[in-house]
Order: structure tokens, then C-alpha cells, then sequence
């Protein structure tokens, strides 16, 4: 860790700080916590350590992950492409809370690249213009 105590790494454990932070936006964001807690009722932790081995295969390619994320989000009630702005703005800001920019900026390529296939598997349609346009 640098002075300014942020993470100048990628780890576990800085995938699991991130993980934890983000989620803890999300689960206070007017827009986004709706559709999470529908999704997650009750107990967070499961998600949270899918989430975690997610990102660990994503950042140190670990092949901890072994799930479907489009699966995932095409069961989610209430999902827009315009949200994933929103995802990606609360993401953004745990990262730069947390590492030095360098890292940080590796982590949010990565949450927009995966964002944007999101989008085109659950609305994009062909023939349709793209981005959608919001209603």
C-alpha cells in the first residue's frame, strides 16, 4: 500500500475490499437497490463470494468463477440498459476510494467492457438502433 493507504495492487484481498465496498453502494442506491434486494432477499454473502470469485478470474484469471452472468441478469426484474450507467458510476467510485489510479482504471476497463456485453445480450435486437433509446 502507497501513503495515501489506497491498494497499489491487484489480490484477493483487493478484489474482496472492492467487492464489499460496491456492493455496499449498490444496496444503498435508490435506483439499483430495489433490483438487488429483490433479487437477494436475504442473505448477502453467497452473492458477495460469487462476486468475489468473479472478479478474481476477471483481474488474476484464478478460474474461480464458474457461473453464467447473462443467465443471471436476464431473471432480474426491473433491469434497463440505462442502469448499468448507474452500476458503473458506484463502481467507479469504490475503485477510486480504494486503489491508486493505475489499478483503479484497470478495474473499471474491465467493469465496462463486461457492462456493455451485458447490454447487448439482454437488449440488444437486431434492427433495432444502439444504444436503445430510453423511455
Amino acid at each position: 500500500m502507497s501513503g495515501t493507504g489506497r491498494i497499489g495492487e491487484i489480490s484477493e484481498d483487493a478484489i474482496h475490499r472492492l467487492v464489499d465496498t460496491f456492493y455496499g453502494k449498490i444496496r444503498r442506491d435508490p435506483e439499483l437497490a430495489p433490483i438487488f434486494h429483490r433479487a437477494i432477499p436475504g442473505d448477502w454473502e453467497p452473492h458477495l463470494a460469487t462476486m468475489r470469485a468473479f472478479w478474481s478470474s476477471v483481474m488474476l484469471t484464478s478460474g474461480r468463477y464458474k457461473g453464467n452472468p447473462m443467465i443471471k441478469h436476464i431473471r432480474l426484474e426491473g433491469m434497463q440498459p440505462q442502469l448499468f450507467t448507474r452500476w458503473l458510476a458506484l463502481f467507479g467510485e469504490a475503485c477510486e476510494e480504494l486503489f491508486e489510479p493505475e489499478i483503479g482504471e484497470a478495474f473499471r476497463i474491465r467493469a465496462a467492457r463486461i457492462a456493455e456485453s451485458l447490454k447487448l445480450g439482454l437488449f440488444y435486437k437486431p434492427g433495432q438502433s444502439w444504444p436503445p433509446a430510453v423511455a
